[in-house]
């Protein structure tokens, strides 16, 4: 079949699932916020907690106990992987080593799920289901939260700029929402063969007549969140490519359609929630705009740029599986760089330079096509009110957003939130590579000038952007096992993570403290053709002024040899 014809069917499959859920999902995860009532089970743990359910935070308690909830996850993890060795179900396997475990630890909690270590072989499936699973859970709700507390911040009106009770919204994204979806994706991936089961592993016959061990794992449970909290960590070292979490062509497109679920239907939430449904819709079609430009540019980039004969020798399967082919693997892949999942069903290290350049763009544009769990919802509303104050600037009035006034401190802070990643991402890149020799970098290195060493930036790029935007998937190419890489990279995870959360949740307190002002004859409509276009043209402005630069020296100029 044609690639572009088979890339359309699946991905008008992907949208019409996601069309179909898209309303009752939406609604539900408005319902679930902002509920009165709690479950009986709810009720339970606040007690054993000693959480007072019905007292608001104001931003700070919220960013206070969020951070104080993340660093005991931090911590916790990293003594259960060092500790493994003599814990139930570990195998043969002794316990992590402390740089791998830091990282590691880090990675999950931050929601990115980074990985420099081989899971079947590093991690015990005691270590896999009760550590990582569980933080793939608990980090995507922490996300979850603070869209839903921005979300207020524009609603409500309260004199303390309380913004809601961050254990309350926590647990109500794990139990309510995460859990149920989970367990619903769980049982269709086991239909299609991925595996269940606590067995370390079974030993087979190979094709020569030698032994063969095959590693197992408790798959499908852990594959299920993965995706669906924009997790992204495989446990297989070859991810989503393993036969054992994603065996077929329908499980493939489920797990598409489980990455950008919740993203996607958040914009509802999102337009319900504010009692204004085209502003949600308005968000939405900015994304949308953005994941079909980048799928039909990267399904093209991989189909045509390599030329006949190097399509007729094969070299545009180099990377991907057979199962999925060209069109699954760039859906996939489109899909996972635009939003913080990271999983990966084909190795973006091995497309063309045009192709890996608009997977690393789509990372860089801040992971808003549509984005993680929260993360995505939260990071195009920044954007959208850095793009009313442009607006503003227009027209000439005060800039507004549904009727609350963008004035210098929530200007600052949406500035701030942006500016932290590209500072964070340009910075690790540049020392890493001016300093190679005490860094460990050793990509794809090449002769000076050569397309070899081109390609080696755009790795060590991709590693920083991947990182510091808690995506987690990388140019294969790159050894990041120095201790350079686990730190610099771990400390990018962190700060990428938790200072735009907290300059967020500093916003949306700022605007819980604003009475809304009903709209003027000079207001801009902040929903529409023309707003759509505004916050697109400032998404692509932002990355291009930000990033162009270091892309010429990397994707770009490696294209273009």
């Amino acid at each position: 079949m044609n690639p572009a014809l088979a890339a359309g069917l699946q991905s008008a499959l992907v949208i019409g699932v996601l069309a179909i859920a898209y309303v009752p999902v939406g609604d539900y995860i408005a319902k679930v916020y902002t509920s009165d009532r709690d479950l009986r089970a709810e009720s339970l743990l606040y007690r054993v907690c000693r959480i007072d359910s019905g007292r608001e935070q104001t931003w700070f308690g919220y960013a206070s106990s969020l951070l104080g909830f993340s660093l005991a996850g931090v911590l916790l993890l990293y003594v259960l992987q060092r500790v493994q060795g003599v814990l139930p179900l570990h195998g043969d396997l002794a316990g992590v080593s402390p740089a791998v475990a830091f990282n590691t630890a880090v990675s999950f909690v931050t929601n990115t799920n980074w990985q420099s270590y081989v899971p079947e072989t590093t991690m015990s499936n005691f270590t896999q289901p009760v550590g990582l699973a569980v933080q793939n859970f608990v980090s995507a709700a922490v996300g979850l939260s603070v869209a839903i507390a921005l979300i207020r911040g524009l609603v409500r009106v309260r004199a303390g700029g309380e913004i809601g009770n961050f254990w309350v919204d926590i647990t109500r994204g794990t139990l309510r929402v995460l859990l149920p979806l989970a367990f619903l994706i769980a049982l269709v991936l086991l239909t299609q063969g991925v595996v269940q089961s606590f067995h370390s592993g079974f030993t087979a016959t190979g094709l020569d007549g030698t032994p063969v061990t095959n590693a197992l794992a408790p798959a499908a449970s852990q594959e299920a969140i993965k995706e669906l909290g924009t997790n992204g960590g495989g446990i297989f070292n070859t991810n989503s490519a393993h036969p054992f979490e994603n065996p077929t062509p329908i499980s493939n497109i489920v797990q598409v359609i489980a990455i950008l679920l919740i993203p996607v239907c958040l914009t509802r939430t999102f337009g319900t929630m504010v009692g204004n449904r085209r502003q949600g819709l308005t968000l939405l079609t900015v994304m949308g705009i953005i994941w079909a430009g980048l799928l039909a540019f990267t399904l093209w980039a991989e189909s045509n740029t390599r030329g006949i004969a190097a399509q007729a020798a094969g070299a545009m399967m180099e990377g991907k599986d057979v199962r999925f082919g060209i069109p699954g693997s760039v859906l996939f892949a489109v899909s996972t760089t635009g939003t913080s999942t990271g999983a990966v069903n084909s190795f973006h290290d091995s497309y063309s330079a045009w192709g890996g350049g608009a997977l690393l763009l789509n990372i860089l544009l801040g992971e808003i096509a549509p984005g993680g769990v929260g993360t995505g919802l939260y990071g195009i509303l920044v954007l959208a009110l850095i793009a009313v104050f442009v607006g503003g600037l227009l027209v000439g009035r005060t800039p507004e957003y549904l009727g609350k006034k963008l004035r210098q401190r929530e200007i600052t802070l949406a500035a701030l939130s942006v500016l932290v990643m590209p500072a964070l991402v340009l910075t690790g890149t540049a020392i890493t590579v001016i300093l190679s020799s005490t860094t460990g970098f050793q990509g794809n290195s090449g002769p000076p000038g050569a397309p070899g060493s081109i390609h080696g930036f755009s790795e060590v790029l991709y590693a920083y952007a991947s990182a510091s935007n808690n995506n987690g998937s990388a140019f294969g190419g790159l050894t990041v096992t120095s201790d350079w890489f686990q730190s610099s990279l771990g400390v990018a995870m962190l700060l990428g993570r938790f200072l735009p959360i907290i300059l967020v949740l500093a916003l949306a307190g700022s605007l819980a403290t604003q009475t809304p002002h009903p709209a003027g004859p000079g207001t801009l409509p902040t929903n529409g053709r023309m707003f759509v276009g505004l916050l697109t043209g400032t998404v692509a402005l932002v990355a291009a002024l930000t990033f162009f630069p270091a892309l010429a020296l990397g994707p770009i100029a490696e294209a273009l040899q």
